[in-house]
């Protein structure tokens, strides 16, 4: 329970209240008992101490009348605080709950907006993953396809191909053609001319490469390097002895190598290797610079097309030149025509001009002649 009384430190409830006034008023009590029980020779002594003691009891109920009333006030205090709290805790508890309401919320949008990139990058990486997955399968089926030395040689001729056809007219190349020494070149390239047609042939030295990758920085490596250049030198020699023939071929043949990696290690670590193909008129190209290689001889066919269609053109020229010639003519006739009609139009102009001025005239005479009648009939009128 809590104290209604505080003072220097001491704290009384309300029931500690109603007991020490209820002792007080049996102390009282008992002392009246005692009093009359008394002699005679004591009743003046028992009247003054009745006195007295009235006179306490006056005060206490005074005093316990002065309780009630500050009992009161502080009840009635008490129950305006607590209204008062209530209020103020009602208000806060009405502002804390909006502001939680307001956090969850927030909260629950950014779950939202967090949960939905969450499934927009779950759905990224599944399509990743099904990337990966199928990019895996590819690079399987082309370790599969390298693998063997027959479907590497095909991979190597279809990508030479397909770059040949992409890059030069249908009728610039032939595949697979049989040269006047039974030898079969992959692919013949026809230049303009008598420059002979470009003998190219496919090849890829994988295990030697093979070899040497894995040979990196380990004593076997001089080993795989030598027999990794001595592989490609003899691909060099099968092109320049079964495809250079005098007066048939082109003077360089090319060697085609569909892989980028082994021709940068060749003009990185190998330049023999390139020394030794250009000494036998043998050029080794990678897709990328057979791409340029191609580019360069659609330009020489071009311009031999044009340089065959010379004559042609000159006639085309000449027949053009005849048709601004008869155009002239036709355009200084119609300036004649527009000449003469202007004159025409001149001329017209001036008979009109002089029949409008005879019309004037004509018209200034009639109004002459009607003055002159009114002028003689006012003349014969008699005064009045």
């Amino acid at each position: 329970m809590e104290p209604l009384i505080s003072y220097s430190g001491l704290e009384l409830t309300l029931v500690e209240l109603i007991l020490g006034a209820a002792l007080l008023l049996l102390g009282a009590l008992i002392t009246l008992i005692f009093a009359r029980r008394g002699g005679a020779k004591d009743a003046a002594q028992q009247e003054q101490r009745a006195k007295v003691l009235e006179g306490h009891l006056t005060q206490m109920t005074d005093r316990q009348t002065e309780l009630q009333g500050r009992l009161a006030q502080m009840a009635e205090d008490s129950a305006t605080r607590e209204t008062q709290l209530r209020e103020s805790l009602d208000t806060r508890l009405n502002k804390v709950s909006e502001r939680v309401g307001q956090s969850i919320e927030a909260t629950q949008e950014r779950n939202s907006v967090s949960l939905k990139q969450l499934h927009e990058r779950l759905a990224l990486i599944d399509r990743a993953q099904k990337n990966i997955e199928t990019l895996s399968g590819e690079v399987s089926g082309l370790q599969s396809l390298l693998s063997n030395k027959q479907s590497r040689g095909a991979f190597g001729e279809k990508q030479m191909q397909d770059l040949i056809s992409n890059y030069l007219p249908s009728n610039a190349y032939s595949f697979q053609h049989t040269l006047s020494n039974g030898k079969r070149v992959d692919a013949l390239v026809h230049l303009p001319g008598d420059q002979g047609d470009v003998a190219i042939d496919s090849k890829f030295p994988m295990e030697a490469w093979r070899r040497l990758t894995d040979a990196d920085n380990t004593p076997a490596e001089a080993v795989a390097a030598r027999e990794f250049a001595r592989d490609v030198t003899v691909h060099i020699k099968a092109v320049a002895d079964k495809y250079l023939i005098f007066g048939e071929t082109h003077d360089i043949a090319m060697l085609f190598l569909p892989s980028e990696a082994i021709y940068a290690e060749l003009h990185a670590n190998f330049p023999q290797v390139i020394e030794k193909g250009f000494s036998q008129k043998v050029m080794i190209v990678s897709p990328t610079t057979f791409m340029a290689t191609l580019h360069t001889m659609r330009a020489v066919m071009k311009d031999a097309a044009m340089r065959e269609q010379a004559h042609i053109i000159q006639r085309e020229v000449g027949a053009m030149a005849k048709d601004v010639s008869l155009l002239d003519d036709r355009v200084a006739k119609l300036q004649t025509h527009f000449n003469q009609s202007n004159e025409d139009i001149r001329k017209i102009r001036i008979s009109t001009e002089k029949i409008t001025k005879r019309a004037d005239k004509i018209e200034s005479l009639d109004v002459q002649e009607e003055k002159s009648a009114s002028n003689i009939t006012e003349f014969r009128k008699p005064a009045s």
